[in-house]
């Protein structure tokens, strides 16, 4: 068994044009004075990093390490949320979608795509010269449109869709491999990986790659009505990374998982701030523990009720609380004794 890592945040969030969350000194701070361990650093905000540097110097990213050790944190995983989600664009999402592009990439879907793919690349030898193991991103969607079968999906759609996502990420998980890091995805709905089965599908269409991991999120099972406790049992050589995210379901008359279209609020799926929700942390973090899972527990705030600045208070002594230090010997160790082979074949009256 493995002590999970942390507590430690997703500084994605945060991000404001007021101090402190305007830059990384101020945010490494911040998340430092609160009693954070660790921070999973958003790729595409240049005021934490230049991923592009990153890729091509160790002395830049020593010194990124350094500084951000200076306040008694260490980085968790980069992450290429945004960037991973380029990776693979249904033409019914290119123009939602172009926000998460550079301006002289919008309008331009094939380019955008090799940008992405490029990017994701980067996070991986990023995070070599970084020395972290992990990285956290999406799988992107090329089938999401047709998620609810209506008109029904033709014979051999989902098996193309998946052979397509698959082409676009081998190159990928294959530099990944080279730089000898994990690609956590996160399981997310939205996203063309969102349940165990997606997850399956596409570790198929690559030929199991080692590299293809999760990141587990269990707010996004609440949300789908799915067995988050059960789908550790299932997966849990699997998960290389954790995001500690609370959420709830409460469906009545008028609304169920589908929402109505409406805002996050008045959804009868919401997420919301560590212990306001419906997710068992207890169970979750026993059984991380449980199967040696060696993951950072890192707080994702996404709230529709809580401020983000009271959720990142609370965030930390959540995660701390619930993070047991594994044990290194058997409660009824006092009892035993001694035996040798001879022994053994009396007790077993051999």
């Amino acid at each position: 068994m493995k002590t999970i890592k942390g507590p430690a945040v997703f500084l994605a969030q945060f991000m404001d044009d007021k101090e402190p969350f305007n830059s990384l000194d101020g945010l490494c701070k911040w998340a430092s004075d609160l009693g954070y361990k660790g921070i999973q650093i958003p790729t595409w905000e240049t005021r934490l990093i230049d991923l592009d540097k990153a890729a091509e110097s160790q002395t830049y990213c020593d010194e990124l390490k350094g500084k951000i050790a200076d306040y008694g944190l260490k980085i968790t995983e980069l992450s290429t949320h945004l960037q991973g989600q380029l990776v693979a664009v249904h033409p019914a999402y290119d123009i939602m979608f172009d926000n998460f592009a550079p301006d002289n990439l919008k309008n331009n879907p094939g380019d955008r795509t090799k940008w992405a793919i490029q990017q994701v690349k980067n996070a991986a030898t990023a995070s070599r010269r970084l020395g972290i193991k992990a990285h956290a991103t999406f799988s992107g969607a090329l089938l999401w449109h047709t998620m609810h079968p209506w008109p029904q999906r033709p014979a051999g759609l989902v098996e193309m869709g998946f052979e397509e996502l698959a082409k676009r990420w081998l190159p990928i998980l294959n530099h990944f491999d080279k730089e000898d890091v994990d690609v956590c995805y996160e399981i997310h709905p939205g996203e063309d990986l969102h349940d165990g089965v997606t997850f399956e599908r596409f570790l198929e269409a690559t030929g199991n790659h080692k590299r293809v991991n999760i990141l587990y999120d269990p707010s996004h099972f609440v949300l789908q009505q799915l067995d988050y406790l059960e789908y550790i049992d299932h997966y849990h050589e699997f998960i290389k990374a954790f995001h500690v995210k609370d959420s709830e379901f409460n469906p009545t008359g008028k609304k169920g998982a589908f929402g109505g279209y409406s805002d996050w609020i008045d959804r009868a799926g919401r997420y919301r701030s560590p212990g306001d929700g419906q997710v068992d942390f207890k169970t979750i973090f026993s059984k991380l523990t449980q199967y040696g899972c060696d993951v950072w527990a890192v707080m994702e705030w996404e709230c529709c009720i809580k401020s983000p600045e009271q959720g990142a208070r609370e965030g930390a002594p959540f995660i701390k609380n619930h993070i047991i230090e594994a044990t290194q010997k058997a409660f009824d160790d006092f009892a035993g004794a001694t035996i040798d082979k001879e022994q053994l074949k009396k007790i077993l009256g051999l």
